[in-house]
């Protein structure tokens, strides 16, 4: 339990729909959420009092009890509507004023500040100075590396996303913050080179995680129950997450007749979609049914539009092959839950993860912009029993030695006691200057 000083930290992350139980695949709502509810419920295990600091919008509730000290604190800023995370910026001024109102009102004292991706960042870095404490920002993604991987217009890709002021304000961020999170080697490096330039001294390195009382291995007969079940039948390629064109789903239909002329009787399961999807969402998944009947695939491709929490451990285990298709992966935590519940797993070569584990032990990674070379990657564990066989053990072994939420809560609290202590250290030093 920590024992220097305030044991109160706040968790900022502001887009989406945090809550207790979020609906992954909701506009703006993804594995951010879920490493930020995961991390908090760790950290308050270890006896902290963690507040995650939210947008309050719709009808959520003002505050949502997680229970074992956590609980969201959703504040109201910009009206009752969502705001996309590109232009949440707009109102992090009147949402940090609330904020720090509610602070005051509550007389709350903090012992620092986590802020997760660019939006929470410049709240974090308001709300930091106001209040004299140390700020930790993890970014998640990053807008040049997104921007970079993106085919389009650039003019129309920096109206749609941003692009310019994310950068500018990114690197701004991460400057002021007294430690910055990547969740992989790779971020690690871009943060270091242009156009953010931070300091390799003031970078950690932690990754995201997943819960391994829900996410483990089951024996070949009940895999086989779940199959039965749920009336699948040849083997199965799985692909899920919200709806985003860095996701790669059309990639990943592209390296489908590679896979088909391989095992003719395949299928791939996309479960891409939400219950209350944004017309421009529904629009990416009826493209995404339309590429499938261009390419003739339509007949071994299922769109579903989500897979709830309690059953999304089953759906991983029901699956031959997880597939990470991303343009742009931060990390790929879908891949990871996979992973731990012993699917053999093929990701992107853009992203982070593939840094991490062993080609052909313990998962397979390839280009999705290379849709023959993808799926040739998948039709190899489909082909080859003895290949899935190791890539499901193994797999699932590393994930449990590296990934667990438990190792990771531990690395951020001794990430949150060093920026204490170098924070107070730098208070003490400002009182010795102002009173010579």
């Amino acid at each position: 339990m920590p024992t220097d000083g305030t044991s109160r930290i706040m968790m900022l992350s502001l887009h989406g729909y945090v809550s207790g139980h979020p609906e992954l695949g909701r506009p703006d709502t993804g594995g951010q959420v879920v490493y930020v509810l995961e991390l908090s419920r760790r950290l308050a295990q270890t006896g902290y009092l963690v507040d995650i600091f939210t947008r309050r919008f719709e009808d959520q509730p003002a505050v949502e009890p997680l229970g074992d000290g956590a609980r969201i604190v959703r504040i109201p800023a910009g009206g009752p509507h969502l705001i996309r995370k590109e232009w949440m910026c707009e109102v992090v001024p009147a949402w940090v004023s609330a904020a720090h109102a509610f602070i005051r009102r509550h007389g709350l004292a903090y012992a620092a500040i986590d802020s997760h991706y660019w939006d929470a960042g410049l709240a974090g870095t308001a709300l930091a100075r106001l209040l004299d404490v140390p700020h930790l920002h993890t970014p998640h993604s990053l807008g040049a590396w997104k921007r970079d991987s993106m085919e389009g217009d650039p003019a129309d890709l920096d109206r749609q996303y941003n692009f310019a002021r994310r950068i500018r304000e990114e690197r701004s961020i991460c400057h002021a913050a007294d430690a910055v999170i990547a969740t992989s080697p790779q971020q690690r490096a871009l943060l270091e080179a242009d156009p953010y330039r931070v300091d390799s001294r003031r970078i950690a390195v932690v990754p995201a995680g997943y819960d391994a009382l829900r996410f483990f291995p089951v024996s070949p007969r009940r895999r086989a129950e779940l199959r039965r079940e749920a009336g699948i039948e040849g083997p199965l390629v799985l692909a899920l997450g919200r709806v985003a064109a860095n996701k790669g789903y059309d990639l990943l239909l592209r390296a489908m007749p590679a896979v088909l002329r391989r095992v003719p009787d395949a299928r791939l399961l996309l479960a891409v979609g939400s219950t209350s999807p944004t017309p421009g969402e529904a629009r990416q998944v009826d493209d995404l049914r339309a590429l499938a009947a261009q390419l003739g695939i339509a007949d071994r491709v299922d769109v579903h539009d989500y897979v709830p929490d309690d059953a999304l451990a089953d759906t991983y285990r029901m699956a031959d092959v997880f597939a990470l298709s991303s343009r742009y992966e931060p990390f790929g935590m879908t891949a990871v839950e996979a992973m731990a519940c012993g699917t053999p797993a093929v990701v992107t070569t853009a992203g982070g993860l593939w840094e991490m584990v062993t080609y052909g032990t313990q998962a397979i990674y390839a280009d999705p912009l290379d849709p023959p070379a993808f799926g040739l990657a998948i039709a190899t564990v489909l082909r080859y029993p003895r290949i899935a066989q190791r890539l499901a053990r193994s797999g699932a072994r590393r994930v449990r030695t590296m990934f667990t939420w438990s190792a990771i809560a531990a690395e951020v609290d001794r990430l949150i006691r060093a920026a204490g202590r170098h924070h107070g250290d730098a208070r003490a030093a400002r009182r010795m200057d102002l009173a010579g």
